[in-house]
Order: C-alpha cells, then structure tokens, then sequence
C-alpha cells in the first residue's frame, strides 16, 4: 500500500519503532539522595531534583537558576505530580515532574528544550584502581553506578559483555588515544549512536577520569572527579550530556521556519521521523509517493544532527529532484479543464533540506 493512501486512513498509530536513538523513560522523574525524610532536607532535595531536571531538559545545569525560572524555584509544586521515598541505597527523594506543566515553565523562560528521543551511548569504561584495572560489563556490579548516572543524566546507556575479546579493546591505552577504530568496531554489535571512552583512576581515596566522546565524525573530550567512582560517573556524564545537548536543543524565538523533504518514506520510517521532529514541530506539508515534506523550526545544523540519530543521508545538491506536489497546488474540483489554480500570495521562500535513507 502505498505511504500516501495509508495516511489517510490512520493505519500509522499502529506501527511500531526500530530503535537507533531511543526514547528515554522516566525522563520527568528525579531520584536525589536524602539523609532523612525531615522537611528541611525535603524541600532541599526537591531544589536539587528541579535543577537536574532542567539541566536534563537543557543541557545547561545553571538554566535552573536564571530568573525565568524564579517563580518555579520559589514554589516547585506548581510543576510536580507527586513525591516518593525509595529506601536505595542510597535513600532518595523521587520527585515525578509534569511533563506538561514543566516544558510549558521552561518554553515561558526562552529556555532551549531537549526531546526524549536521544542518541544512545556505548560505553567503555575502564576502572584502574588500586586492586588492578577491570573494564565494566553489562553484568556487573561496578555497573550500576554508570546506569543510575546515567539515569539522573537523562542518557541512553549502554555497556560490552566485557568478555575476553572486549577486555583486550577496552584496555588504557585505547582508551586514552584519540583513534576510535578499534571501538567502532567492537561496537556495532551493540547498535548505539555514540562511543564514549573513559579511563578512571582511583588515586589516594579520590577518582578522576580522562573522557572521550564520538557521535558522527565529531571528537569531544574532558576530565572529571569525584570522592566516589559512582560521584565520577556521574559528573562525566554531567559533562557528556552538556556537549550532547547544543547539537539537538531547540530555543524559542531563536529558530527559522524550513522544509524538510525525505526520500525512500514507508510506514515505519515515517512513524521515526514524526517522533524525531517532536522537538521542532514537525508538520505535514505534503507527500508523493515515497517522498515526504515537513515544515520544521529550528537550526539546519542541529535538524541535521537529528536526523543522523535514524542514519538518513543529505542529498547532494546536484541530486535534489523536483519537489513533492502540494495540497494547495492541486487542480481544483469541478474547474474547467486547463484551468490553472489561482496563484497564491508570494511567501518568502523557506530553506529546504534534502534528505533520504
């Protein structure tokens, strides 16, 4: 059937996603560790999970303290379901924040917003302490730190078996260097977006790491500490989430209305890209067999990032063929044959990328 007879009878809502970027759960829902349940520490571990939360939404982890946010900050209820303690360990407050309500307060305060759709991050994660160095695997202990960084961080994660082949890759001296080859390919068994390579020493009670971070052809990089290898997981990827966060963040009033055209369309690619464009406010414009138009707002520059989340390919300028027909450019019913539609008012015309798959 073709993609433009089955729009018009609904039958998208019953496809189901593959994976490349992953949504991620629980994205509104903050665990902050507690040493009590007294109202004091209640109201502070409330302050803290706001300002993860917008760190998360925004990738900047000082927006919670701008004055847009002031009221919110004074009386964070206005934007929470409700309250929970979980025993842990640690013990922790879960606060569970209205979706609605809080990218409403964040859209009101200009701030940028980042969607639940994210790039998943393969992991390799070397821990040199003072019993030897190990490389994290999926099943063991020293991975759930990484996974509840990971959690508070609002990051798709995602760690090797670490069997003997991997324990040989994911050793110091890969780590360190800046050549991803021999992690790319130990990777793609695992289907993520990103590599992220971190070497952490444990040194006098006290751990630092050295980062790297692939996604596409671009390289970033860091450092950071903490008291604890599960306080240094964490703020590398406080790090991580900052670098990630321009690259797909969209700022009210700071974006331009564009046209995106998507080549090689069927129903379940067109169910990825509706859930990829949520963040700009993807609309519709027109489709012709397997091509597609949207009306987007945002930056060329962080759409395109998007868009390599689902691996579609820019089309080449020399390869862009003829634009899909438009609704409003159709033949009007019951006309004269050879009568041509009115044209429509001039518009300013709207940048368009060309994409496939």
């Amino acid at each position: 059937m073709r993609l433009k007879n089955c729009l018009f009878v609904g039958c998208l809502s019953l496809m189901s996603l593959p994976a490349l970027a992953e949504t991620v759960n629980n994205l509104y829902q903050v665990r902050e560790p507690v040493s009590g349940q007294t109202p004091d520490e209640k109201t502070r571990a409330t302050q803290a999970a706001l300002e993860t939360l917008v760190g998360r939404l925004t990738g900047d982890p000082k927006a919670a303290q701008g004055p847009g946010l002031a009221a919110v900050r004074k009386d964070p209820q206005q934007i929470i379901s409700q309250y929970g303690y979980d025993a842990g360990p640690p013990e922790s407050l879960q606060v569970d924040f209205d979706p609605a309500s809080t990218d409403r307060a964040l859209r009101q305060a200009g701030l940028p917003l980042w969607g639940s759709n994210r790039p998943v991050i393969m992991a390799w994660w070397l821990n040199d302490a003072t019993d030897g160095a190990n490389l994290v695997g999926d099943g063991q202990a020293s991975a759930e730190p990484l996974r509840r960084a990971a959690q508070h961080r609002g990051l798709p994660l995602r760690l090797p078996l670490a069997d003997l082949g991997e324990q040989g890759i994911g050793n110091a001296k890969t780590l360190d260097g800046n050549d991803v080859t021999p992690l790319k390919q130990a990777s793609e068994r695992y289907g993520s977006d990103a590599i992220l390579a971190v070497h952490a020493l444990e040194n006098g009670g006290q751990w630092q790491g050295k980062w790297h971070l692939w996604l596409g052809d671009k390289m970033e990089q860091g450092s950071a500490t903490g008291a604890s290898s599960a306080e240094l997981a964490d703020a590398v990827l406080l790090s991580v989430s900052q670098r990630l966060a321009p690259r797909f963040v969209v700022k009210p009033g700071a974006s331009s209305g564009m046209a995106l055209e998507v080549q090689g369309m069927n129903l379940e690619r067109y169910a990825q890209l509706g859930r990829l464009l949520e963040p700009f406010g993807g609309r519709l414009k027109s489709v012709d067999a397997d091509r597609v138009v949207f009306d987007v707002s945002g930056s060329p520059d962080q759409l395109r990032s998007q868009l390599a989340l689902a691996k579609l390919q820019e089309v080449p300028a020399g390869e862009i063929a003829s634009a899909p027909v438009d609704a409003g450019q159709m033949p009007v019913p019951g006309a004269a044959p050879g009568t041509a539609p009115a044209p429509a008012p001039q518009q300013p015309a709207a940048q368009t990328l060309h994409f496939r798959w």
